[in-house]
């Protein structure tokens, strides 16, 4: 579930505490190209104040102006849950700013249950898959925990989105490097924990700014409990840390696993995993390494870049062409220095 979403459903808790009237929209299908995707909340309160996008911006002004409770004191609509299409015109798509003639609908649902929302952002706190089914006639929600997201469902009746609990990382390794990932990965919706044992290294964690542990490194992934939201990076660059780590992580359900390293380095690793620790070609086909998409990165900043490309990639069911991975597109590099020019 994305970071954002998340805050929107703390921010209403907020609003709602101070006795503001709310409402809460949801993407619920897209055609065409679209800002933001089918499950991208918002919400707003009765003074006009709006957190969280469900598209570039234009329909979110428009939102605001036709149902935030302001001025005249506009009464809610008479059904508690509306739906709404925004450019399904050309016209409208260009009034509000949908790329290429996008499309979108949405779910409104006015004044939501406070016991709901509290009950929601509990479950999703605790790291927990959520089941939320909308009762559109009467504005109802029910909660229930899952195991897999079968994704969001409409219709007349009913809404039934699956929501989980933000993307979360682990990174192994405290250093210039693990704070610029940290920092993308934020900037991207990620909960972000840095993990270093060194007693060197603790002054640098305190002051991060982010989540730490300085538990060793497979009881720091034991803890972290690697689910299909989640992803494990090494990043410390000595064996007796990301070594732990990643034989851990690499039988979890974390959805990336890598490490970072020279060719050479992670050929060894694998050797070692093979040799002393019984792991085959087979069970290590998830770790990754070397890690990133090729960009020609030389700077801990520009590392952090492409290891994060890869990331979102791989989060995003997009699957990274092999010669733009960081080993390949150097494996091609060095064959065609070496390789005899003909003509």
């Amino acid at each position: 579930m994305d970071r954002l979403d998340v805050m929107v459903l703390r921010t209403m808790r907020q609003w709602m505490g101070q006795g503001s009237g709310v409402v809460l929209a949801t993407v619920i299908r897209t055609w065409g190209s679209s800002p933001r995707p089918v499950g991208a909340m918002m919400a707003f309160n009765s003074e006009g104040h709006v957190v969280g996008s469900v598209s570039g911006g234009c329909i979110e002004d428009d939102l605001v102006h036709r149902y935030a409770l302001s001025g005249a004191r506009r009464p809610l609509p008479a059904k508690p849950v509306e739906f709404v299409e925004y450019g399904v015109s050309a016209d409208e798509a260009h009034r509000f700013g949908l790329p290429c003639g996008g499309t979108l609908e949405l779910v409104l649902e006015f004044a939501p249950e406070r016991a709901g929302i509290d009950a929601l952002l509990d479950l999703l706190e605790a790291g927990v898959l959520v089941q939320r089914t909308l009762h559109v006639e009467t504005g109802h929600v029910e909660l229930a925990t899952r195991q897999v997201s079968p994704g969001l469902h409409a219709d007349a009746r009913r809404v039934v989105a699956t929501l989980g609990p933000a993307h979360r990382m682990l990174l192994i390794g405290a250093g210039d490097l693990a704070f610029y990932v940290a920092t993308i990965a934020r900037f991207n919706g990620f909960e972000v924990t840095i993990c270093d044992p060194r007693p060197e290294r603790r002054a640098m964690l305190e002051g991060s700014g982010v989540a730490s542990t300085t538990e060793m490194p497979d009881d720091a992934v034991t803890a972290f409990r690697p689910d299909p939201g989640s992803c494990v990076v090494a990043l410390s660059h000595d064996p007796k840390l990301d070594d732990m780590a990643l034989l851990e992580a690499v039988h979890s359900d974390a959805f990336y696993v890598g490490a970072i390293g020279s060719r050479r380095n992670n050929r060894a690793r694998r050797e070692r995993f093979i040799a002393h620790f019984g792991e085959s070609e087979a069970s290590l086909q998830g770790l990754r390494g070397p890690i990133g998409i090729y960009i020609g990165s030389k700077t801990p900043a520009e590392i952090a870049v492409s290891l994060m490309a890869e990331v979102i990639a791989v989060k995003n069911g997009v699957s990274v062409p092999r010669l733009a991975s960081v080993g390949m597109a150097k494996d091609a590099g060095d064959a065609a220095r070496v390789s005899p020019v003909c003509g």
